[in-house]
């Protein structure tokens, strides 16, 4: 017969050496992650309510941009193809001239020469030479914008820019020019200055004693008495605004996303 006595001492050394039962680990209550899921729904649609409105408005406000440049671009190239016009030597509305291809015919006012500073050609920094024109048979001038000239390494020394003498005719294309801007530097008061950081038409008009057309006219390239003349086209970086916009809308779609995906996964 078995000797029973050796067999439970037996068992009882192995379970001495298995060690302690591991207890069974039961499933965490569900009181706590549903606390968890709430705090990130809260948290989440502050944030959201916080970041949506915002990426979208700027993904509105570039695309509104590039809307705008296009529209422009159109429009020049709907009205400079017609007919030119003849500059009219009394004062007219700047936008019945807005992008209209005019003929000119009078002669310069080198002494109220200005060069527009900062303005690049190919990434190289230079000036537009603007000169005034008496339009002939009248005090009318309007301001013609011969083009782009490179400055020098010592910005110190001015580009010579002489202006034509003599009666000159010229074709060109009227623009009107910009109302708000930002000078590095303050500008003088009063006084001359031969360089300006912007074409502020209301500036040009306290410091000369002519009437003058509120449009300016870039010349044409054929026309004479010109430089550089590669005129920026009006919807110049539109699809870059484009890019702009989709970005922020991307943005907006991530962040809904995101919070979509701690709100609604398994613990």
């Amino acid at each position: 017969m078995p000797n029973n006595s050796k067999t439970t001492s037996t068992l009882i050394i192995a379970d001495s050496l298995a060690g302690p039962t591991r207890p069974q680990y039961a499933r965490p209550a569900s009181g706590p992650a549903r606390a968890s899921r709430r705090q990130v729904a809260i948290l989440g649609a502050l944030l959201l309510a916080v970041l949506l409105p915002a990426f979208v408005s700027l993904g509105l406000w570039q695309w509104r941009k590039a809307e705008t440049k296009t529209t422009l671009q159109a429009e020049l190239d709907t009205r400079s193809s017609g007919l030119p016009v003849a500059m009219p030597t009394v004062p007219v509305d700047a936008e019945s001239l807005r992008y209209r291809r005019v003929v000119l015919r009078g002669t310069f006012d080198a002494s109220r020469q200005v060069l527009i500073d900062n303005r690049l050609h190919q990434e190289q920094a230079g000036y537009h030479v603007i000169t005034p024109l008496r339009l002939e048979g009248s005090a009318m001038h309007v301001l013609v914008n011969r083009g782009w000239l490179p400055a020098a390494a010592d910005h110190r020394i001015l580009p010579q820019a002489a202006a034509p003498a003599g009666t000159i005719e010229l074709t060109g294309i009227a623009v009107v020019p910009g109302r708000r801007f930002f000078n590095l530097a303050p500008q003088p008061a009063s006084g001359w200055d031969p360089v300006w950081q912007n074409l502020d038409l209301e500036r040009f008009r306290q410091v000369v004693a002519y009437p003058l057309q509120p449009v300016v006219i870039q010349l044409d390239a054929a026309s004479p008495g010109g430089y550089v003349r590669e005129w920026p086209r009006p919807d110049e970086r539109a699809e870059r605004h484009r890019s702009y916009a989709l970005q922020w809308f991307g943005f907006a779609a991530a962040s809904v996303g995101i919070w979509a995906y701690f709100l609604f996964r398994r613990p």
